[in-house]
């Protein structure tokens, strides 16, 4: 995917004995976005926007050593150790030599051709690696003006790690003119380097320059040679892992923990201290209620207790990978006054928040550093995925434009849907890069990630697995059964193909708990995201159902029960089948079931006709208007595909059959 940007010089630092001056160069392409100020917490921002260049440069991906000098020996030496083997054997001296000489010509010819490349690569990349080294910067950082802070916002080059802070305007001892809007910024070593030269005692402005909006309003021929064009062609891989890490943040947030600065410092000084050679390379947060945080630090087992962080949730022991990611955090301990860790499950993603009182530092962590946020993360997919028409979402979208912050509360009561319908457009907006999600203040922002929409078509499926659930969502022979477990939550069960596969959905529709038989889930259960059978579960119950309409009674689905038609005229109702007035659920589905028998569209068999009545009993209890009934048989029918086809022969039968129902 192609990144164009068009900046009006390039970022610079300004730097006295007195004063000091970031002048950010924006990207004029863009809606004009610019702010000036004069900052009052100094050494707080500097201590977190360098923070944040740990994130944009980070990098922890294997990287295999250089074995060129040591392949090199190698061969030196196994020309010695042939020699010696041609003294003990001298019976094979003749061969061997005939041999050694072959080897030597082929591995000569063989240095001959590959020895140029692979040195000339090692060259550049050693070279572009220290001199040029903006050229392995992704993207540039995302600034976002709001009405109440100024957030910068990067990736790591490695997919794995995200980086947001947050700077509310009490940040600005000084606040001039502003156009609140979102665009990317020119970002380069040297402009982290003269971040260190901020001190308390300087003066110190902070622009994110309007000049170069200014000039090209005006069409000033001879200023257009100092506008740089910049393309950057990014893998969908990393547009991707950032449009899912504002899907992940909605994430219900299992686990919230309050750590002193302290205790991050002890963390990390532990890390630092061993360096782990073997797994498993991993933290266990051991948890109990009324006592103190404990973290384990895998293999070696050492305990880390933080006194002063006390859990006040219920019981639990979370474990994360990729812990040397959290380093990046050492710089804010002396300016933080707690850190809040958001952790969604064992090898699940993380977030740690760091209160620096004005200014707050995200770091957002995928469940391990190989299991970048794109590749196998699938948070997007974890989200709530509710059905929302195209008014809905624009209204939504307009309203948050005009107010640039907002809870799903007050943007439900603005465009007057329902909180459910609007926070799942609030999750479509994310996914496309429109808006965020902040977790410290708990509110949506406008965020536009790119100045043209992105290609969600490209973007939508990042495997074969996702492409593999839409189609069997809308398969027929897809059957769900649903099951009420108390708090909102509910249980999908259902027969996907071959296999047969269950999940738990919270009072939000997120996934929760999840099983399948197949392969793919029982070795990775939900670290590497949901298999296809589950994802075309839940799409299929969305789909079908778009609310839960079954109790706790509701059995697993079974194999559609074989069926006989019987004649077509039947004998009349019975005697003691009540209207239904009269009658109490369970009495209506099993009139319900006398009536298929008695006017002749199915002849049930013995285990066929309890399970229907349990099912239809489930559904009529949650809604005993006589008007409902209909709707609740069509659920029924809908819920299992295989009920409607043998349990009704046609459309003008289903009729008749609900006159005489009632």
């Amino acid at each position: 995917m192609l990144f164009e940007y068009r900046y009006f010089g390039a970022s610079t630092v300004a730097s006295s004995s007195s004063a000091s001056g970031l002048t950010f160069a924006p990207d004029v392409r863009r809606d004009p976005t610019f702010l000036r100020a004069e900052l009052r917490q100094k050494l707080a921002f500097r201590e977190c926007i360098s923070a944040l260049h740990d994130v944009v440069v980070s990098d922890l991906r294997f990287k295999p050593k250089d074995r060129t000098a040591y392949l090199a020996w190698r061969r030196q030496q196994d020309e010695v150790d042939w020699q010696q083997a041609v003294e003990a054997r001298r019976e094979t001296r003749a061969q061997l030599d005939a041999a050694a000489l072959e080897l030597k010509a082929l591995e000569a010819k063989q240095r001959s051709r590959f020895g140029p490349f692979e040195r000339a690569r090692q060259q550049y990349f050693s070279w572009l690696y220290k001199k040029n080294v903006d050229a392995w910067f992704v993207l540039d950082p995302v600034v976002t003006v709001h009405p109440d802070e100024v957030s910068f916002e990067c990736f790591s080059q490695d997919e794995s790690s995200y980086g947001r802070l947050a700077c509310s305007h009490e940040v600005f001892a000084h606040l001039g003119e502003t156009a609140f809007g979102t665009t990317n910024v020119d970002y380069s070593q040297g402009l982290y380097d003269e971040f260190q030269k901020i001190r308390d005692y300087k003066t110190t402005s902070l622009v994110v320059d309007p000049g170069g909006f200014e000039v090209q309003t005006r069409g000033d021929g001879e200023a257009g040679e100092a506008f740089r064009e910049v393309k950057i062609d990014l893998p969908d891989s990393w547009v991707r892992g950032f449009l899912q890490v504002g899907a992940a943040m909605t994430l219900p947030g299992a686990v919230r923990l309050r750590l002193e600065p302290m205790d991050v410092h002890n963390l990390c000084f532990h890390l630092r201290r061993r360096k782990e050679k073997k797994g498993p390379r991993s933290l266990r947060f051991l948890l109990e209620p009324g006592k103190p945080i404990r973290v384990r630090i895998e293999p070696f087992d050492t305990i880390v207790e933080f006194p002063r962080s006390v859990h006040t949730g219920p019981a639990a022991e979370i474990r994360v990978w990729g812990r040397r990611r959290m380093l990046t955090l050492e710089r804010l301990v002396p300016v933080a006054r707690s850190f809040d860790v958001v952790l969604l499950g064992s090898g699940m993603p993380s977030f740690w928040l760091a209160d620096c009182g004005d200014l707050t530092y995200t770091l957002g962590l995928s469940g391990w550093t190989a299991n970048d946020w794109s590749q196998s993360g699938n948070f997007d997919l974890l989200a709530a995925r509710g059905a929302v028409d195209g008014t809905t979402l624009d209204a939504v979208w307009a309203t948050l434009s005009d107010r640039w912050r907002a809870t799903t509360t007050e943007l439900s009561a603005a465009v007057g849907r329902d909180t459910g319908t609007v926070e799942a457009a609030m999750v479509q907006l994310a996914q496309a890069g429109r808006a965020m999600y902040d977790l410290r203040q708990g509110v949506w922002r406008k965020r536009e990630l790119a100045r043209d929409p992105l290609d969600l078509g490209t973007l939508r499926f990042a495997n074969e697995r996702e492409a593999a659930a839409a189609q069997l969502a809308y398969s027929k022979g897809l059957a769900v059964g649903a099951r009420e477990l108390g708090d909102g939550a509910v249980r999908l069960m259902g027969q996907v193909g071959k296999e047969r596969a269950s999940l738990v959905l919270d009072a939000d529709r997120r996934i929760k708990e999840a099983e399948c038989t197949c392969s793919f889930h029982f070795r990775n259960k939900l670290r590497q995201g949901p298999c296809e059978h589950l994802l075309a579960l839940r799409l299929a119950h969305e789909r079908r159902l778009g609310e839960v309409l079954a109790t706790g009674v509701m059995d697993e689905p079974k194999a559609p029960p074989s069926a006989t038609r019987a004649p077509a005229a039947g004998p009349p109702l019975p005697d003691n089948v009540r209207p239904f007035p009269g009658g109490t659920a369970s009495a209506e589905a099993q009139r319900l079931a006398d009536l298929l028998l008695t006017t002749g569209v199915l002849e049930l068999e013995r285990g066929g006709r309890p399970e229907f009545e349990r099912d239809l009993t489930s559904l009529l209890k949650l809604d005993p208007r006589p008007a409902a009934r209909g709707r609740a048989l069509l659920t029924l029918f809908d819920s299992k595909p295989y009920v409607a086809e043998h349990y009704v022969g046609s459309v003008e039968e289903l009729v008749e059959l609900f006159g005489e129902w009632g």
